[in-house]
């Protein structure tokens, strides 16, 4: 029963996100409602369950609420205007050449296995150069996210770190053999950086034809839009760029808890660039909307995801799905979950993947004689792509309001790229002997 309710509840929600038909807030906080009194449980009961996911998403939308506070004032003080100016000058408006520097500043910068931190850091620079060229920011989300799906599969990540603690196997030792995977996907990122390079061009050409642009028809924040308010010039310029560069290093080094980082960037450049405290309110006034209706959002997907998780209903889904395999595939068993990691991460949250799904599917094969690490090689080399495009993680919902899109059409444009690109990976890995039918 709970597995019926819970598979209904994410295919509900799945199917009205994509059509979007109703918002958001209300998919993730009324159907989850319904199906868990559906299930039986008392208000009381689902009350916990709500604090309980609320818990998980308030670090990050305290950051977010922060972060896009402090980057929106940034880009009203035009500070990013003359490094977007370089970026195209060294691009020479190349958008085959934007694309590939986009998956490769994703790699790098997701080196710390953080997909906030990794979103807030690229995603207001690399914007308005996106603007600029009229591309998507679709296009931008997809190639950030296949990057870091591939990066995320790092020691101090969390999808080893989980996968270790369950099996046993150390996460250095598990991540010595994924290195050449990773070294080949980054690779390969670039070859499918190269190819949706390509057709953008062909999309803004057609776009160019309507008087419009792909960034124009997708994206939905309405600081692009031209604005009724006064546009402040450039000021204290350096000073500026002084404190993005500090509070990138302090999140690189995790110096200062995330949100703390930018509570006190954010004091500081309304401090510095508005000497009146009247100003300073007014400059968050201006911002305030878009970082509420986010933070709303994430919370929302909170509610969901406490929901789901303490109710059971994920552990739920993946225990009968195991039992509904035929026995022929136990030996494969690994491989097979792997080849549905990425449309699993939609059915699925990251720790119920690696705490509920892996001990079953090890324990399972291991009665073919498959080693517990080529059981995690091949489930977290099939999932990790899919990471930035599921619903049940916060950060992707962070790089929704920074981007200015939609999970539903972001789920449209990535989904089915992100998931053949998980069957590359797996080749790969297959390739190199990690695991074997």
């Amino acid at each position: 029963m709970l597995t019926l309710i819970g598979v209904l509840i994410i295919i509900t929600i799945v199917a009205l996100l994509l059509t979007g038909k109703v918002n958001p807030i209300l998919a993730m906080s009324i159907i989850p409602l319904i199906g868990a009194f559906i299930a039986g449980f008392t208000p009381s009961e689902v009350s916990t369950f709500f604090e309980s996911g609320i818990t998980k998403v308030t670090k990050v939308a305290v950051m977010f609420l922060f972060a896009i506070l402090f980057f929106s004032v940034l880009k009203e003080l035009h500070v990013f205007d003359p490094l977007i100016k370089k970026m195209v000058a060294l691009t020479r408006g190349n958008v085959i050449v934007v694309a590939i520097v986009t998956t490769l500043i994703a790699a790098v910068v997701h080196l710390d296995g953080s997909g906030a931190a990794t979103f807030l850091i690229i995603i207001p620079a690399l914007l308005p150069l996106y603007r600029k060229l009229g591309m998507s920011p679709y296009l931008m989300l997809l190639l950030m996210a296949g990057s870091m799906g591939v990066m995320n599969m790092v020691p101090w990540g969390g999808p080893l770190g989980r996968a270790s603690a369950v099996t046993g196997v150390d996460a250095s030792l598990l991540w010595q053999s994924i290195i050449p995977v990773q070294v080949i996907g980054i690779l390969a990122m670039v070859g499918v950086a190269v190819i949706m390079g390509l057709r953008e061009k062909r999309r803004i050409a057609a776009a160019h034809l309507m008087g419009t642009t792909p960034f124009e028809q997708d994206c939905t924040i309405s600081d692009f839009e031209d604005n009724a308010h006064e546009i402040i010039k450039p000021k204290n310029f350096w000073l500026n760029i002084g404190l993005i560069v500090s509070a990138i290093i302090c999140l690189a080094f995790g110096l200062f808890s995330a949100p703390y980082v930018f509570m006190i960037a954010l004091s500081l450049v309304l401090f510095i660039n508005f000497p009146n405290p009247k100003e300073r309110m007014q400059a968050i006034s201006r911002h305030a909307p878009q970082a509420l209706t986010m933070i709303a959002i994430i919370f929302s997907a909170g509610a969901f995801l406490g929901i789901m998780t303490e109710s059971g209903m994920l552990k739920s889904i993946a225990v009968d799905l195991i039992q509904v395999l035929p026995s022929a595939w136990v030996g494969g068993l690994h491989i097979f979950v792997g080849i549905l990691g990425v449309p699993m991460d939609i059915f699925t949250s990251t720790d119920a993947y690696y705490f509920a799904l892996l001990p079953i599917v090890q324990e399972v094969t291991a009665t073919s004689g498959v080693a517990p690490n080529s059981v995690v090689y091949a489930m977290a080399i099939g999932n990790n792509v899919g990471t930035f495009v599921s619903p049940f993680s916060p950060a992707t919902w962070l790089a929704m309001g920074l981007a200015g899109t939609e999970m539903g059409r972001h789920l449209r444009y990535s989904f089915g790229w992100l998931w053949l690109f998980s069957w590359f990976l797996l080749a790969v890995g297959y390739a190199f002997g990690l695991y074997s039918f």
